[in-house]
């Protein structure tokens, strides 16, 4: 289980340091791809293995699947960390992310998200938790 929130930078050549807390879980191979809100999520190989599953189980004939499976699909690569710590991100996925210098990566229970400073500023506001709970609540978790 993936969790906590770390800051670092992304060099001009896309390398990026794990914190070593993230990388013995990640695993030699594991895949980067679009996350939700504009940062990126990083699965490790047996977490991604069941996401692609459920793709897999989504209907063919349903165009909002289809969108999904390749918003998805389409930008993932598989990343390795370096000798210093690193990984590689692919130049489509930093674009996607708008990931410049100072990122932040968070861990997120079978996942670790990469946002930019800036982008996780604005989405990581917690005014409205206690609405936000009450919702959690309809779709069964009560804390």
């Amino acid at each position: 289980m993936f969790m906590g929130e770390y800051n670092h930078t992304i060099d001009a050549k896309g390398r990026l340091i794990v914190p070593a807390k993230f990388r013995d879980k990640l695993g030699e191979e594991f895949v980067v791809t679009k996350g939700l809100d504009g940062c990126l999520f990083v699965y490790p190989q047996e977490e991604w293995k069941v996401f692609e599953e459920k793709l897999h189980s989504l209907p063919l004939t349903n165009k909002d699947a289809r969108k999904f499976s390749r918003f998805f699909l389409a930008g993932a690569a598989t990343c390795e960390i370096d000798k210093q710590g690193r990984i590689l991100l692919p130049s489509v996925l930093r674009e996607f992310a708008e990931l410049e210098k100072d990122v932040v990566l968070v861990g997120v229970l079978g996942r670790i998200e990469i946002w930019s400073k800036s982008k996780w500023t604005e989405n990581s506001a917690y005014d409205d938790m206690d609405e936000i709970a009450e919702h959690m609540e309809e779709l069964g978790l009560s804390i």
